[in-house]
């Protein structure tokens, strides 16, 4: 199977989910090898490159897309499959940027407190051993962290003809920082418009849940996925599926609704899979869920609720697809 190569050019760059020409028109069915800038644009290099001095919060979280899918109507469910992510830089780096992150005062979180100190870490890939260094900036400490890939930002445009920015999740995907967005992850969206126009970016070369501090290790990104597309049967908001979950993510404010949020989309789902009334299925959840944080940073936050497979009878989502695009993973060139 053949895989399509994607590099593009500063100028190509989206900071929005809607509102943007397609980048290429791409076929269900097709492979992609996307690279994808980090969330900064590569201008954090050193530590003593600073946030307020080098980034533009009006430009971060580039996006590499749109893509337009061909085919693809409001109300359908567009499956990303994701297949492998490299980094494609040998450094990351990460920022602690004022009056941003989960632990300071904020435009919405006010207080009168001054904003943390403007700090960036660069954490040095090794990859051969598959670690990233954390250095502390205040001792001699360091940690070799093992590197494990993930896409911040997956996401369609928005309905009703909306533009969002790149740092906002919320149903039609987006921001979402969640740790599970990772290779071996299938992600179904509702689709919103003509086409779909996804778009990926914001490549994490680790992050802990939650992305306490508003950064991940952030790194430039090549994200190999498959595109495929189910006519109708559109989720309310994002499901994904791997080998040993069923998962379902919600964004809002404040967390709790996030939460409320993913756990009635799983309602929901369990509903298809396993026919379950609403009260049983939520039963159920309640004595099976894991609910890890997505993100608490961004303009929403995240929520994953996600059961074990193992713990259920087998089921099968939109006609096995996850299972036939692991199998159709194997043979790219």
């Amino acid at each position: 199977m053949d895989v399509v190569e994607v590099i593009p050019t500063a100028e190509q760059y989206a900071y929005t989910f809607g509102g943007v020409a397609p980048l290429l028109r791409v076929s269900p069915g097709t492979a992609l090898r996307v690279w994808s800038d980090d969330a900064f644009g590569g201008v954090l290099r050193k530590t003593s490159d600073l946030s307020s001095e080098k980034v533009d919060l009006r430009f971060v979280n580039p996006q590499t897309g749109p893509f337009h899918v061909e085919g693809a109507e409001p109300g359908d469910t567009l499956a990303l499959h994701f297949v492998a992510m490299e980094p494609a830089r040998d450094w990351g780096a990460s920022a602690a940027i004022p009056f941003f992150g989960g632990l300071t005062s904020t435009d919405r979180v006010a207080t009168l407190q001054e904003p943390l100190p403007d700090t960036t870490w660069i954490y040095e890939l090794d990859r051969a051993a598959g670690t990233v260094t954390f250095a502390a900036r205040h001792s001699d400490l360091e940690i070799a962290l093992p590197v494990e890939p993930m896409l911040g930002t997956v996401g369609v445009a928005p309905a009703g003809g909306e533009v969002r920015s790149s740092l906002v999740p919320e149903r039609f995907g987006g921001n979402m920082d969640t740790p599970q967005m990772k290779p071996g992850t299938t992600c179904f969206l509702g689709v919103n418009v003509e086409g779909a126009l996804f778009s990926i970016g914001d490549g994490h070369y680790r992050q802990g849940e939650g992305e306490a501090c508003g950064t991940a290790v952030e790194g430039a990104m090549t994200t190999t996925l498959i595109v495929e597309l189910i006519k109708g049967g559109a989720p309310a908001w994002p499901r994904l599926e791997d080998d040993s979950h069923w998962m379902t993510v919600g964004s809002s404010r404040p967390l709790e609704d996030a939460w409320r949020i993913s756990s009635v989309e799983l309602v929901r789902w369990f509903g298809e899979l396993y026919g379950l009334q609403p009260m049983d299925a939520y039963q159920l959840l309640s004595q099976t869920v894991e609910a890890p944080i997505a993100n608490v940073v961004d303009a929403n936050y995240s929520s994953v609720v996600k059961v074990r497979k193992s713990l259920l009878p087998r089921a099968s989502a939109y006609g096995g697809l996850h299972d036939d695009l692991r199998r159709r993973a194997l043979t790219l060139r």
